[in-house]
C-alpha cells in the first residue's frame, strides 16, 4: 500500500457508520455495468471476467445479494471490492470514488488532521497552477523543453512548470494567503529561523502524484547549471521517493492493458516515451529500485522491462534491480539503451521503431545477471574465472529449484566450464519451507480480513483475543492497537497466500483456532499443580463444554488461560 494511503487509513479512517451507509446506496448492477458490457442470465448477469482470460463468460452479477462472483478464477466480493481490482485502488481510494460518484458525504474519525492534510495538498496544487503559468512566461524553460522535443499536449498532460525566484515564490504565497505552515509542511517552502524560502528556485517542476493520481510532490531540473541538477520534494509524511514511481497514476490503464510495464531513469524518458505511444512507462525518482516500487509494479502481474542506459552505471543499476525483481518472482526483462542511446533523444528523432525493438528484444533477468556476473572477469584467467564462479553460485541459489534447472546449462555456456560443477541446490525451497513454519495462513487470513475490514475487530474480540494466536501474537497486537501502517502489517496486506474473509469464513476460522486453544489450555491445565485438583476439574469441563458447543458451530464466551 502506498504511503497517501496509509495516512488515509491510519489518522483520517472513515468512520464505519458512513461506509455503511455508502455501501447500502451502492447498486452492484450500476457500479459494475459502468465498466462491463452485462447481460441478463435469470435473477442475474452475466459477463467475461475482467480479471482473467476467458472465451466464454463466467462472471456473474447478483443484484439480489449486491455481490460479483467468478466462476473460473473466484474473484468476488461487493461494489467497493470489484472497483478496487478493476481501478487497482486501495480501500479507501475506492470508497473515496464510489462516495463521489453517488454524490454521498463520508465522514471521518480524524476529521481535524484530514483537514490539515487535505491543505496540504490544496497547497501543493496551487503552486502547480502558479508555476504552470510561469512556465509560459519563461523562455528559455520553454526553449528548453522545445529542444528537447516535448510537445505542448505532453507539457500540459504531465502539467510541467516553472519555479521562479525564491522571493517570487514566497510572495505568491503570501498575497494568495497561503499558509505557510502547511505550505513548509508540503515541502515547497522552508524555514531558516524565520527566513523564509523556496526549495525550488530556477527550475523546471515536474509534479509528482501518487499512484492512485493525488499530487504529493514535485521534482525539479535546474536550467541554470546549478551543480544539483534534480531535486525532489523532501520526505514528508506523503512524499517518500524510495515508494513512488514517476507517471504510475498515467500509465496504469496501459499497464493493466498490455501486462507490460516500462522502467525508466528520467522523467523526460517518461514524458516522451508517452509522447511517442509507449503509455506503459513510468521511472524511479533518481533512487535504485526498491521492495516498495517492487509492490507497485506487480500490481495486475505485468511483465517488467527495466529500460536503462548501457553504461557502466545502467548496467549495474540494471543488474541490482533485476535481483530484486526475481527474488518476488516477477517476470521480466532487461533492454539496455547502448551506445549513448537516449529514449528522450530517440523519440526526438522519431525512432520510434527502434525504441520498439529494443523493448520488444530484451533479455530476461537471469540472463541479464549471469553475463553481468561474467563480464566483470577475465574468464580467459584462471583465478579470475574462478572468483566470476564464485560470485555467481550465491546468485543462483536464489533461484527456484525449477529455474536452476532451467538457467544451467546457458550459466555453464557463459562460464565455459562443465555444467556438473553447477550443482542445484534446494536451499530456495528450505527457505520457502522454513518461511512456511513461521506462518500460519489460517491466522493471516484472520488478520487480513481484520485489516480489511475494521469492524469486524469488535466482533472478533467479543470471542476471542491475541492468546489464541500461536505465531503471530505481535501482528495481532500491531492491529488491536491500530498501527496499520506497520511493515509486519503491510506484509500480510500483500501475502498472496492469506485469504481476505467474509464473516462466514471468518467464524469459521476462528472456531478451529478457539477449538485447538481450548484443547491445548485443558492438556496444561493437567501439568498445573498449583492448581486445586476440585478447581482444575471443574475448569477442565467447562472448556469441554466449550468445545461441545464450538463443534457444533456455536461461538462460545471467550476464557483466557491468564486466569488461571
Amino acid at each position: 500500500m502506498e504511503i497517501i494511503a496509509k495516512i488515509d487509513i491510519i489518522r483520517f479512517m472513515i468512520a464505519e457508520e458512513s461506509i455503511e451507509k455508502l455501501k447500502s446506496r451502492l447498486d452492484i448492477f450500476e457500479i459494475v455495468s459502468s465498466y462491463l458490457e452485462l447481460k441478463k442470465n435469470g435473477a442475474n448477469y452475466k459477463a467475461r471476467c475482467p480479471f482473467h482470460d476467458e472465451k466464454s463468460a463466467s462472471f456473474i452479477v447478483s443484484p439480489a445479494k449486491n455481490i460479483y462472483h467468478c466462476f473460473g478464477c473466484g474473484a468476488g466480493g461487493d461494489a467497493i471490492k470489484f472497483v478496487m481490482e478493476y481501478e487497482k485502488l486501495g480501500y479507501v481510494e475506492a470508497i473515496e470514488k464510489l462516495a463521489e460518484q453517488c454524490n454521498f458525504t463520508l465522514n471521518f474519525t480524524n476529521s481535524k488532521e484530514r483537514d490539515k492534510l487535505k491543505n496540504e495538498l490544496k497547497s501543493l496544487e496551487s503552486f502547480s497552477s502558479f508555476f504552470r503559468k510561469k512556465l509560459q512566461e519563461q523562455k528559455d524553460a520553454l526553449k528548453y523543453l522545445q529542444d528537447r522535443g516535448v510537445f505542448e499536449r505532453s507539457i500540459e498532460k504531465f502539467e510541467i512548470g516553472y519555479a521562479p525566484s525564491s522571493n517570487e515564490i514566497v510572495a505568491f504565497a503570501k498575497s494568495n494567503f497561503l499558509s505557510i505552515e502547511h505550505s513548509v509542511e508540503a515541502g515547497i517552502l522552508g524555514d531558516d529561523r524565520g527566513r523564509l524560502y523556496s526549495r525550488f528556485v530556477d527550475r523546471i517542476v515536474f509534479p509528482i502524484h501518487s499512484p492512485f493520481g493525488k499530487m504529493i510532490g514535485f521534482g525539479g531540473r535546474t536550467i541554470t547549471n546549478h551543480p544539483a541538477k534534480y531535486l525532489n520534494s523532501p520526505q514528508s509524511r506523503v512524499f517518500n521517493k524510495s515508494q513512488l514511481l514517476y507517471g504510475y497514476h498515467l500509465a496504469k490503464e496501459q499497464i493493466n492493458r498490455k501486462k507490460e510495464v516500462v522502467v525508466t531513469e528520467g522523467y523526460l524518458d517518461v514524458i516522451m516515451l508517452h509522447q511517442a505511444g509507449f503509455g506503459n512507462v513510468v521511472a524511479t525518482l533518481g533512487t535504485a529500485l526498491t521492495l516498495d516500487h517492487v509492490k507497485i509494479l506487480k500490481r495486475g502481474e505485468p511483465k517488467v522491462i527495466l529500460a536503462l542506459d548501457g553504461d557502466s552505471a545502467g548496467r549495474e543499476a540494471a543488474f541490482k534491480a533485476s535481483k530484486i525483481l526475481i527474488s518476488q518472482q516477477i517476470r521480466g526483462v532487461v533492454a539496455l539503451f547502448e551506445n549513448g542511446r537516449d529514449p528522450a533523444d530517440m523519440v526526438k528523432e522519431r525512432k520510434d521503431e527502434e525504441i520498439k525493438h529494443i523493448l520488444n528484444n530484451g533479455k530476461s533477468l537471469i540472463e541479464f545477471c549471469i553475463d553481468h556476473i561474467a563480464l566483470k572477469h577475465d574468464l580467459k584467467n584462471p583465478e579470475s574465472k574462478e572468483d566470476s564462479f564464485k560470485e555467481f553460485l550465491p546468485f543462483f541459489k536464489t533461484l527456484t529449484p525449477l529455474m536452476q534447472d532451467e538457467y544451467k546449462d546457458y550459466a555453464a555456456s557463459v562460464f565455459k566450464i562443465s555444467k556438473n560443477l553447477i550443482k542445484s541446490s534446494n536451499t530456495q525451497k528450505r527457505a520457502e519451507i522454513k518461511k512456511d513454519v513461521n506462518e500460519d495462513y489460517a491466522e493471516l487470513s484472520i488478520l487480513k480480513t481484520l485489516v480489511e475490514n475494521h469492524r469486524l475487530l469488535d466482533f472478533f474480540l467479543d470471542f476471542a483475543d491475541v492468546e489464541i494466536f500461536q505465531k503471530h501474537k505481535d501482528e495481532f497486537l500491531l492491529i488491536k492497537e491500530g498501527k496499520y501502517e506497520d511493515p509486519r502489517i503491510l506484509a500480510i496486506e500483500v501475502n498472496e497466500k492469506a485469504r481476505s474473509l467474509n464473516e462466514l469464513a471468518l467464524k469459521e476460522q476462528l472456531i478451529i483456532l478457539l477449538r485447538i486453544y481450548y484443547e491445548k489450555m485443558i492438556k496444561e491445565l493437567s501439568k498445573k499443580k498449583s492448581i486445586d485438583l476440585r478447581k482444575r476439574s471443574f475448569l477442565v469441563k467447562d472448556l469441554r463444554l466449550k468445545i461441545e458447543k464450538l463443534k457444533k458451530g456455536e461461538l462460545v464466551e471467550y476464557e483466557s488461560c491468564s486466569t488461571f
